[in-house]
């Protein structure tokens, strides 16, 4: 299984990308991340949330690898604590799919995509800021696997 963090937004700082490569490096093959970065469409007065939420949605849905469970990032999602990501990402790894997390823009994701996710999961009822959702994703996946793996970097 390998999980795709598929993201709108590139360039991002380069404490994001540190942090971020520093969780998906701990990760063990088995579960290995992968990031998939979008280019925002350019914004203008003219510009409609609605718009570009479709070009957004058009380009994640082309990078989602076929067969691959579908989990869209959205405030409204199921709050999960991080022992209940342990058994989601057990029962993920058992499934044998790749994994699809989809990670909107500015304006959210297109609600078409989020409407065919299998799942939908809110990190925080917290707004975050997009680069710190990638750092914080990375960081709770592998949180969740060393759980699985009775690690001791996990001391609930």
């Amino acid at each position: 299984m390998q999980i795709h963090l598929i993201a709108v937004g590139t360039k991002m700082p380069k404490w994001v990308d540190e942090g971020f490569k520093e969780y998906a490096r701990r990760m063990p093959s088995e579960c290995s991340i992968k990031l998939h970065e979008i280019a925002l469409p350019k914004r203008g007065k003219s510009s409609s949330a609605k718009n570009l939420r479709e070009q957004e949605g058009v380009k994640m849905a082309s990078l989602i690898p076929k067969g691959a469970r579908q989990v869209a990032l959205e405030v409204n999602g199921s709050n999960w604590s991080t022992e209940k990501l342990s058994e989601r990402l057990k029962f993920w790894l058992e499934s044998g799919q790749d994994i699809a997390l989809l990670i909107g823009g500015p304006d959210g994701i297109e609600p078409k995509l989020s409407a065919g996710s299998d799942e939908k999961w809110s990190l925080s009822p917290l707004t975050l800021p997009h680069p710190l959702v990638r750092v914080v994703l990375a960081e709770q996946l592998y949180r969740a696997w060393t759980i699985l793996q009775n690690h001791p970097y996990h001391r609930a």
